[in-house]
């Protein structure tokens, strides 16, 4: 992004690995709250054990569908203005302590959501403000790559935080399963809580805000404000996003190829977003793969996408963020095919781990091509609109992966429509200008 003129930070140089290790182990502690929260845990339980008996026709299910759509919206209306703020780099680090403040706030009051079906409604609210400010909260996060990489690390940097996110969710996994809900009795766990009134998930979500909590604060304290040439402007909201038609307009005139990859990713992240979704449920009705297992494909999947994230960083700084985007989207699609006239429980661990090990490059390479994109001094902006456009292509994988299932009359087709998605990203892809920055080369893909 190019404009205007928000105060601009010095040039940056290597930054010790300690602040590095600080930055990624903020998206360690903040993938707990996106596994378990989000996920797996508390949204389960207030759709199956709080919203039990809920009166009239819509399900506790559809509310939270619904709940997680007004927060997407709310994302998609706040990231780019959010975007605009902490484009001056030194409002990073409050605007991402003020989120992960919030965050942790909303967690911990989960604690408070009692097995009452008159709870659901205050849950749902929980969840999706939690949602929301989880995600807005990536966006100065984001940010911060401009400030602890160079041309020739960025995508090392970039990887090591997503790897390190990949494996902070399979700890905290583990962590809850064994010490809160493991078992079938009156109480669960190692911990031995009980599980009436839902206890013993009230308490996992103290532990999940106290781990956000704790892995986020050396970030917050160890990696100081950028010295910048000029003072922070003050800006309000509406002048923020007078700023920001300004910026998409002037962009738009100067070079559409910023644009043009802000709708490429925006549709491929979504269908990676759908391989994750629809995983475990294309697992359990179309391969056989039984419930408890899933669980532990889950943890596996998360393990291989980390290490697909370490090697696909490495090959970002050597050949390209575009380069790696397109071979690991090309492989996906020919591993998705290939599930599609698989069948079996060997068959989908063997071609799940393998999309699973492509999804952690792809998404570690955007970012990265998202920041060599970006014009030093707007990362703001261009991870705000980053954000925003991720969120506008979010109906497309679910869309695609319930049309086929209804054209072919057969779960397995979901895939199939997951497919169309990844092939519409990467053929989007191709068309988008990269730098390839080795070194300090900056030629173009």
């Amino acid at each position: 992004m190019s404009q205007p003129s928000p105060p601009t930070e010095a040039p940056a140089a290597a930054a010790p690995r300690s602040r590095i290790l600080a930055w990624a182990l903020w998206d360690f502690g903040a993938t707990a709250v996106n596994a378990i929260v989000i996920t797996f845990v508390f949204s389960v339980y207030l759709t199956s054990t709080v919203g039990e008996g809920l009166p009239g026709p819509t399900s506790p299910a559809s509310w939270l569908g619904r709940a997680l759509a007004a927060a997407g919206l709310l994302v998609a209306v706040l990231a780019p203005l959010t975007g605009v703020w902490v484009d001056a780099p030194a409002r990073r680090r409050r605007a991402l302590a003020a989120l992960t403040g919030l965050v942790v706030l909303l967690t911990a009051s989960m604690a408070l959501i009692r097995d009452d079906v008159r709870f659901l409604w205050p849950g749902l609210i929980l969840l999706a403000c939690t949602a929301a400010c989880s995600e807005l909260a990536t966006v100065p996060y984001n940010a911060m790559l401009r400030q602890l990489s160079t041309p020739r690390n960025a995508g090392a940097v970039s990887g090591f935080g997503l790897a390190l996110g990949y494996f902070g969710s399979v700890l905290a996994l583990l962590v809850v399963y064994v010490g809160f809900i493991s078992g079938d009795g009156e109480t669960r766990g190692l911990l031995d809580l009980p599980a009436a009134d839902g206890q013993n998930i009230r308490a996992a979500m103290l532990l999940v805000a106290a781990w956000f909590g704790l892995f986020a604060l050396p970030l917050l304290v160890s990696v100081p404000a950028p010295v910048t040439r000029e003072p922070a402007e003050r800006i309000g909201v509406l002048a923020a996003y007078r700023r920001l038609g300004r910026a998409l307009r002037d962009e738009w005139r100067r070079d559409r190829n910023v644009v043009y990859y802000l709708g490429a990713s925006a549709v491929f992240r979504d269908g990676l977003a759908g391989v994750f979704t629809f995983g475990a449920v294309l697992g359990v009705t179309v391969y056989g793969v039984s419930q408890a297992d899933v669980l532990l494909f889950g943890m596996a999947a998360s393990v291989v996408a980390a290490v697909g994230a370490v090697l696909g960083g490495r090959a970002d700084d050597w050949f390209g963020s575009k380069r790696v985007i397109v071979t690991s989207l090309s492989a996906m699609i020919a591993v998705g095919t290939a599930l599609l006239v698989l069948s079996g429980p060997a068959a989908f661990w063997a071609c799940g781990l393998m999309l699973c090990l492509f999804i952690g490059p792809v998404l570690s390479s955007a970012r990265t091509l998202m920041l060599r994109l970006t014009e030093p001094g707007n990362e703001g902006v261009a991870f705000g609109l980053y954000t925003t456009a991720g969120r506008a292509a979010t109906f497309l994988a679910p869309w695609l992966f319930s049309l086929f299932i209804d054209i072919f009359d057969a779960d397995r087709a979901g895939m199939g429509g997951l497919i169309v998605v990844l092939a519409l990203g990467l053929l989007a892809m191709l068309g988008v200008r990269a730098p390839h920055r080795r070194a300090t080369s900056r030629s173009v893909d």
